[in-house]
């Protein structure tokens, strides 16, 4: 898709007007609320500490939050004393996280998000079948380990369209490609559009593996960027589709773009010449802090608050197995994840929230 492919947002009012452009859907997707749900649930159940390998989420507020509840969290499953309770994050995990748990007793919450779920089950699918699988994804980061994972003699990581020309496989009649849930859509199509001209049989996943959150919240900044003089994406620095906000945003036609984790991280001197100011947040960004980011500007004059909505988004997941039988067992009523992602806040939300 090309800036010109995409529908711009209603025109300017009064010139000089400022106004701030706020995307919908933004913030929290399903599988995000639903693995922050699953650790404030296991608190409340267990009791603390909680332990969560890698972050929940990739979000410092939401961390620091859960932290301060009672929730641990440690980068190796080793570090999880031996018989207690640990939560898997919603990045997923390799097979291997999974033994390891189990040879220290340990009681496993799996909040893999299920759509990253899915890529792994393609993946042992694909394997089983004796196909080079190209997993299109950034090294380091935890979903891609735990894809590969899965496969690992099966499976080569190519980061970007420029790696293509050094990917070899056994067999071009046995290729496919997985990616990465996170990833921009348009370059993980042009990294795609070469890895066909190379291997004209390559096969694609069984449906997108690009999330709709990741997709529908690129959609909603393509629309608006060519009216903005400056994109705030609200997310934070490990957050690989809030980075990916702020690269569509200078693509398709802002002038300024940038990441923050908090209000107070805005540089007053980006607001100099801005008449209009896009403000979207990523998929594991709580609602609050974009509530924070609106007041900053409307402190600023910039008070009038337009929606841009690409889609409307109602995916439902229910929360772990784990969760929902010790809910039962606890009498209390076991719920599904939703939310609205596109909604403008009217109100600021208690100290410490997660919405």
């Amino acid at each position: 898709m090309h800036p010109a492919d995409i529908a711009a947002p209603a025109p300017t009012g009064a010139d000089g007007a400022k106004r701030v452009l706020l995307a919908a859907p933004r913030g929290y997707c399903a599988g995000v609320d639903r693995a922050v749900i699953t650790v404030e649930k296991a608190l409340e159940l267990y009791g603390p500490p909680v332990y969560v390998r890698k972050e929940i989420v990739h979000n410092k507020h939401v961390v620091r939050t859960l932290e301060k509840r009672g929730a641990i969290f440690v980068d190796e499953t080793s570090e999880v004393p031996e018989g207690a309770r640990v939560i898997f994050s919603a990045h997923g995990v390799s097979p291997a996280v999974h033994q390891e748990a189990r040879q220290l007793s340990l009681k496993t919450i799996d909040a893999t998000c299920p759509l990253v779920t899915k890529v792994h089950r393609e993946a042992v699918r694909f394997a089983s079948d004796d196909y080079d699988i190209l997993l299109v994804g950034h090294e380091g980061h935890e979903e891609v380990e735990g894809t590969a994972g899965e496969a690992p003699e099966h499976i080569t990581l190519v980061q970007s369209p420029q790696d293509v020309e050094h990917v070899e496989v056994r067999d071009p009649e046995k290729v496919v490609w997985l990616s990465q849930t996170t990833l921009s859509v348009d370059e993980t199509m042009e990294t795609v559009r070469r890895l066909r001209e190379k291997f004209p049989l390559l096969q694609d996943p069984p449906s997108d593996d690009i999330c709709y959150a990741t997709q529908n919240r690129q959609v909603a900044v393509k629309q608006m960027a060519a009216e903005c003089d400056l994109m705030i994406v609200v997310g934070s620095q490990n957050s690989s589709n809030s980075k990916r906000l702020v690269e569509v945003a200078l693509e398709y036609g802002s002038r300024d773009g940038h990441l923050v984790d908090y209000a107070d991280e805005i540089d007053k001197a980006w607001l100099d010449g801005v008449q209009t100011v896009g403000v979207t947040s990523g998929a594991s960004v709580p609602e609050v802090l974009v509530r924070d980011v609106l007041d900053w500007l409307a402190e600023r004059g910039y008070a009038d608050v337009s929606a841009v909505t690409a889609a409307e988004e109602s995916l439902l997941f229910s929360l772990p197995p784990e969760i929902r039988r010790d809910l039962k067992a606890a009498g209390q009523e076991s719920v599904k994840v939703q939310h609205d992602p596109g909604a403008i806040p009217s109100a600021r939300k208690a100290e410490g929230s997660l919405r």
